[in-house]
């Protein structure tokens, strides 16, 4: 009986393999053999979870042919892949993929780490900030307040508590987008309302445009699903969407979904402006497609500008119609993670359709986190949490700035004006091995094929705002000797790191 559960072809492999990027090598540098360099970017492949674990692979000869090497080249590079414990094979089965004994299986996401690892790790891998204490204390408080009339019921509420309901739909209808109750659906946070989506209007091998890069955890779960992801890369820096290539992309390829997030775009930080934004809508409405907008990122403005309604409108404000954009919307990037509440605005009927669905997904969002969230938007706890959030997320991207320049001169990145992250050219560095390297120096780095579609953005590295201080200055010391053990062509290996006490 094989031991693999899926294959990887030898074109798609190649591609992945093709896209890790070297430095070029300085005067005396000796580079590693043909096949140690083959070796060494599977085993990268496979613990950044773009190779999945128990994956076959092609045969030493197909292989060989589409990266244009010798057989033998690979046929050592198998060799050594046995030898490490990344490669199993049995004659008549073929070769598949594996991880050593006592290695964790790769993450195919951005799973924040468990607590007791903190005290010897910076964990830059996942965009979230600690709870904005007193205010999650006291929504807690407010909700177990609320809670009794709704212990006499059964607890199920499909499309969410009413009471919540009506009060994002109030919270849309002062930002100049008239709503109703019936328009809003309260869900598991925001990745459950993609699923969602993703599950009523996509099914398995339908197309869905997204931005290239785009937010890791989604890209995985549109997979995961079954979708064909459509990249449609974004324009240089800041500047955001280029809508010539959108509407080009849109037009030839009919993606049945496309999604994209607008405000403090994840990982870039980009802001699209109105102009974008009206063109967005158009171009989707043009092609019959239908654009999912995710806003949890729209409260996270940094800059003061922003504030007081100036930030643009809100995707959904240029679809009077609500036939063509759905918004998603949650509270755990701009108040705690560990909320799990989001919700989707859509037009009625999408809303009907989507709640129907749900009997047989997960019934519905636990009741007393949705009161604590509608206890927060009733009294004026929301703006308030937000606006200490801001202010740490504020503080830590100034301070993670001055340390990066610091430490890592070569690194290139525009300075974002909200958001939660700084996305980062790696000075020519690969990606992969920086996130490889930054665990033997004990900071944890997403790499940038993380947020890629087929390995692009191999020359990159996300940083999010989650730590500053002297928290920052450390972790910044750390990138910097995860580079320079790049730089020597170091591989494999564990090294303890630190432990660093803020």
């Amino acid at each position: 009986m094989a031991q693999w559960t899926s294959a990887m072809g030898a074109a798609q492999l190649a591609r992945l393999l093709n896209s890790q990027q070297e430095r070029p090598a300085g005067p005396g540098t000796r580079r590693p053999p043909a096949y140690r360099a083959l070796a060494d970017g599977i085993r990268l492949l496979v613990l950044e979870g773009r190779l999945p674990v128990a994956a076959r692979l092609p045969a030493e000869r197909e292989l060989a042919l589409a990266l244009s090497v010798s057989r033998t080249t690979v046929a050592a590079a198998y060799e050594a892949l046995r030898g490490e414990g990344f490669l199993e094979s049995r004659r008549g089965a073929g070769s598949w993929t594996a991880v050593p004994a006592g290695n964790p299986l790769p993450a195919r996401g951005l799973e924040p780490l468990p607590p007791e690892a903190l005290g010897s790790v910076i964990d830059l891998g996942c965009a979230s900030l600690p709870a904005p204490e007193p205010w999650l204390t006291r929504a807690v408080q407010g909700a177990l307040e609320e809670l009794p009339p709704y212990a006499h019921t059964h607890g199920d509420y499909p499309a969410g508590l009413p009471a919540l309901r009506a009060m994002i739909a109030e919270r849309y209808t002062a930002r100049g987008i008239p709503t109703m109750p019936e328009q809003i659906m309260v869900t598991t946070g925001a990745m459950g309302a993609i699923d969602a989506i993703c599950h009523l209007f996509a099914g398995r091998g339908e197309r869905i445009a997204v931005e290239s890069p785009s937010y890791a955890n989604i890209l995985q779960l549109m997979r995961e699903a079954g979708a064909r992801l459509i990249p449609v890369a974004m324009a240089e820096g800041l500047t955001g969407w280029d809508l010539d290539r959108w509407r080009q992309v849109l037009r030839e390829a009919a993606p049945r979904l496309a999604y994209v997030v607008a405000d403090f775009h994840n990982p870039t930080g980009a802001l699209a402006d109105e102009d974008q934004r009206r063109r967005l809508v158009d171009a989707a409405r043009s092609a019959g497609t239908v654009l999912v907008a995710d806003e949890t990122m729209s409260e996270l403005w940094l800059d003061e500008e922003y504030g007081n309604g100036g930030m643009p409108r809100p995707v959904c404000g240029f679809d009077p119609a609500g036939s063509t954009v759905i918004t998603v919307g949650s509270a755990s990037k701009a108040f705690w993670a560990g909320m799990r509440i989001g919700w989707v605005r859509a037009a009625p009927d999408v809303i009907r359709s989507l709640v129907a669905a749900r009997a047989y997904a997960d019934l519905g969002t636990p009741v007393l986190e949705q009161l604590a969230v509608n206890w927060l938007f009733s009294t004026g706890g929301w703006e308030q949490a937000v606006d200490l959030r801001r202010d740490q997320a504020r503080g830590n991207r100034d301070a993670l700035v001055a340390a990066v320049r610091r430490e890592l001169p070569g690194w290139e990145f525009e300075i974002p004006r909200g958001g939660l992250t700084l996305w980062v050219r790696a000075g020519g560095l690969s990606g992969s091995r920086l996130a490889e390297m930054g665990e033997r120096v004990g900071v944890r780095v997403p790499s940038g094929p993380r947020f890629g579609v087929d390995g692009a953005f191999e020359g990159y590295v996300r940083l999010p705002f989650t730590v500053g201080g002297a928290v920052a200055d450390e972790a910044a010391a750390r990138l910097a000797a995860a580079a320079r053990l790049v730089e020597s062509g170091a591989t494999g290996g564990s090294e303890a790191p630190r432990t660093f006490v803020a």
